[in-house]
C-alpha cells in the first residue's frame, strides 16, 4: 500500500462520505472512488459497504482505519522528529497539562536549568492527553498522571503519588468538611460533575459541564455549576471562593515523566535522571 491510498482510505472511513473526504483531502471524487476500489481489489478484501444512501466500514475496514491511522501518525511523528533533530539549537519539548503539577514542573525546570550542559525547554501546555504529544512527535517528554493518562508504549520514571480533593464552592454545605467519599461528590443534584474530552475528542455522557482546561473548570465550579474530583496539588492554583476537601475512597494519583522508548537523546536523559532525584 501507498502512503497516498492510506491517507485516501481513512479520509473516507472517518467521513463515511466520498464527497465530504474529496473536499477534505482537495481532489475529485470520481479518482477517489477509484482509488479505493483499486486498494479494494489489491487487498482482495471489501473495506466499505456502499448503498446509495449511506457509507459504511466492513469489519476489514474497521481494522484498517485502526492500523491506517497508526502508520499515518508515525510517519508524521518521524517528519516532526527528523526536522527538530536538524534544527542548529537543541532543545526538548515537554507536554503537560495546563494547570497541572505546578510546582513540581517549577522545580524541574530550575533544577534542570542548573545542569551542566542543560538545553532549553519548550513548554507545550496541553487541554487534555499530554501522551498523545509523545506519539504523534510534537513533545519529547511529558508529564502524565495515572490512572487518567495512558503511558502504553511509553517508558516511565515514577516521580510522586498523591492522593485526590473535590473542588467546591466554598459556600457548598460539604465544603465545611474534614473529609468526603466518592459518593458523596457523584451523587451530588446541584453540582454534576464535570465531564473532561476523551481520546477521541468526545465527551462522555452526562449532565455536568464540559471542560476543557482548569481555568474554566474552575471559573464553573465558583459559579456553582459543577464540581470535579483532582489531585491534591492542585490546591496552589484554587481561585477565591473555593475549597477543596479531601476524598477518602478516591485513588491515588502517580505523577510520571513519560517517553517515547526509541529516545537515545542525551538531553532528555539527563532531564529524567534530574526529575527522578527531585
Amino acid at each position: 500500500m501507498e502512503t497516498r491510498e492510506l491517507r485516501y482510505f481513512v479520509a473516507v472511513a472517518e467521513e463515511l462520505h466520498f464527497g465530504r473526504a474529496a473536499r477534505r483531502l482537495g481532489i475529485a471524487q470520481p479518482p477517489l472512488s477509484r482509488a479505493i476500489t483499486q486498494l479494494e481489489q489489491r487487498l482482495g478484501v471489501a473495506l466499505l459497504e456502499r448503498t446509495s444512501r449511506k457509507v459504511t466500514l466492513t469489519e476489514a475496514g474497521s481494522v484498517l482505519l485502526t492500523e491506517g491511522r497508526a502508520i499515518l501518525g508515525a510517519l508524521a511523528a518521524a517528519e516532526r522528529r527528523t526536522q527538530r533533530a536538524a534544527t542548529s539549537q537543541p532543545s526538548l519539548v515537554l507536554a503537560t497539562k495546563a494547570g497541572a503539577s505546578g510546582e513540581l514542573l517549577a522545580k524541574l525546570l530550575d533544577a534542570y536549568a542548573a545542569e551542566p550542559g542543560a538545553v532549553a525547554v519548550d513548554l507545550l501546555l496541553c487541554e487534555s492527553q499530554p501522551q498523545q504529544m509523545l506519539h504523534d512527535g510534537q513533545a519529547d517528554v511529558a508529564l502524565l498522571h495515572q490512572p487518567f493518562d495512558s503511558t502504553a508504549e511509553l517508558d516511565t520514571e515514577i516521580l510522586n503519588t498523591e492522593g485526590q480533593v473535590a473542588i467546591l464552592p466554598a459556600s457548598h454545605p460539604l465544603a465545611d468538611r474534614s473529609h468526603v467519599r466518592t459518593a458523596d461528590v457523584s451523587s451530588l443534584p446541584d453540582l454534576p460533575l464535570a465531564r473532561w474530552p476523551g481520546p477521541g475528542g468526545a465527551y462522555p455522557e452526562g449532565p455536568g459541564a464540559e471542560v476543557r482546561n482548569q481555568t474554566q473548570l474552575f471559573q464553573l465550579i465558583a459559579l456553582g455549576r459543577t464540581t470535579v474530583v483532582l489531585p491534591e496539588s492542585c490546591r496552589a492554583n484554587l481561585l477565591e471562593g473555593l475549597a477543596a476537601v479531601p476524598v477518602l475512597d478516591a485513588p491515588t494519583v502517580t505523577t510520571v515523566i513519560a517517553w517515547p522508548p526509541h529516545s537515545r537523546s542525551r538531553a532528555l536523559a539527563d532531564l529524567v535522571r534530574v526529575a527522578t532525584r527531585l
